[in-house]
């Protein structure tokens, strides 16, 4: 398990903060609830066999 959060880190890394510009507490605290959405509902993972991350968790609570 402690590769995938390792993982995660990464792309959070790699992904948002790296590319981050913001101005305040609060314009961040948007950006990261916007790169949430993006992260588990628009962006697609080779770990779910290029599902969504809610696909994933929807298919294995079923």
């Amino acid at each position: 398990m402690n590769d995938k959060v390792e993982r995660s880190h990464r792309s959070d890394q790699e992904e948002f903060y790296q590319r981050l510009s913001y101005k305040d507490d609060v314009d961040l605290e948007a950006k990261l609830d916007e790169w949430e959405r993006f992260y588990n509902f628009a962006r697609l993972h080779r770990a779910h066999n290029g599902q969504l991350p809610y696909e994933a968790l929807r298919d294995k609570l079923q």
